[in-house]
């Protein structure tokens, strides 16, 4: 066959997709006029995972499911942009790792809102500004993230969603060598997680280190510096037109950050792999025995829990805290409702979603 006919027959396929993907379109417009017949929720996670396990599991090859997930997210971004178009705001700047995040999910024909800090995530989506808010929550190296914690213990938003994506730094420059560089931009958090590269390449040669308040903005002075490098992600890289010299310089390739989704009144239906979020402000916490009582029942109930962090109440002359945890299951859970009813006085319910693996 030639490579002519082979082309032939790859612009037939991409014909009958592009047939395809209208008439899947047309159909999720008739799913959007129910949905808003009935004031339903556009985003629904849970039944976009359902399609992606089950979508996974008729594929053989030759894509990976990593590809098969990246082309049918944005076919579900661009799906729900034809049901209702909304508004989504994240943690910047422009080119941000929360920036990466939000398309991942949302895709690049959504509405989005470039917000300076955590707090006004929260207020867009609590005031109605924006439909949805992705912040960080944790790194795998870093640690919690204490002002999206506290936040969600202060304001009335949901956690809708969850997601986690790999932490790839890149060394972007207009210089051709390291040797060339006298100055490095980045964010204090970006060199500590890449020192074992720059005392490999840069040693010698002294660059100086300039802490910004954002990987982005390392990339913007860059750009504007040709003696100088940035580490930043990629995608900042390529906002400004940064050449990069290196990539993934971090110094652990298992940095990973997990994200929120934050709605507003938002419920999402069980999927059997479910995970949900709670705030829990326990009474006379300075006695002891209080927490291991409280943990108790959960086990008593067979209910894992995957994470529990102390916080203190803010204003308060004693050492009283309240507890973010996380634990797997769906709220309405038989075993969870037990927990739940015993200590109704004492649990804020944040959400419960699809558990991101």
């Amino acid at each position: 066959m030639t490579l002519d006919e082979i082309r032939q027959h790859i612009d037939a396929l991409d014909d009958q997709l592009i047939v395809l993907l209208n008439d899947r379109m047309e159909w999720v417009q008739k799913v959007g006029e129910l949905k808003r017949a009935t004031k339903s929720v556009i985003y629904r996670p849970e039944r976009e995972k359902q399609i992606l396990d089950r979508i996974t599991a008729h594929n053989h090859g030759p894509l990976p499911p990593a590809a098969i997930e990246a082309i049918f997210l944005e076919i579900f971004a661009a799906a729900r942009n034809i049901e209702l178009p909304e508004r989504i705001a994240y943690l910047g700047p422009e080119g941000s790792f929360t920036h990466q995040a939000a398309e991942s999910r949302f895709g690049a024909m959504s509405e989005y809102m470039t917000l300076p800090t955590i707090k006004s995530v929260f207020e867009s989506v609590d005031t109605g500004r924006a439909k949805y808010g992705v912040i960080p929550i944790e790194n795998n190296q870093e640690g919690i993230v204490y002002e999206t914690v506290d936040l969600l213990n202060e304001t009335s938003v949901n956690i809708a969603a969850e997601l986690k994506i790999p932490v790839h730094f890149a060394l972007a420059t207009e210089a051709e060598t390291p040797a060339k560089i006298k100055r490095i931009y980045s964010k204090d958090i970006a060199f500590r997680q890449c020192r074992g590269f720059l005392n490999k390449y840069f040693e010698q040669s002294n660059a100086e280190e300039i802490q910004v308040e954002s990987t982005s903005k390392a990339a913007k002075l860059a750009a504007e510096d040709p003696e100088s490098a940035a580490i930043c992600s990629v995608i900042a890289a390529k906002l400004f037109g940064l050449p990069v010299l290196f990539d993934n310089i971090e110094d652990n390739s298992n940095n990973r950050t997990r994200f929120f989704i934050l709605a507003k009144n938002f419920v999402n239906q069980p999927c059997g792999q479910d995970k949900t979020t709670i705030i829990a402000r326990l009474p006379d916490t300075d006695k002891p025995g209080i927490l291991a009582a409280f943990l108790q029942d959960f086990k008593r109930n067979n209910i894992n829990l995957t994470k529990i962090e102390s916080r203190p109440y803010k204003g308060s002359e004693d050492f009283n805290f309240w507890f973010f945890i996380e634990l797997e299951g769906y709220f309405e859970d038989p075993n969870v409702q037990k927990v739940f009813k015993k200590y109704q006085n004492c649990i804020k319910w944040l959400g419960s979603y699809v558990k991101n693996v």
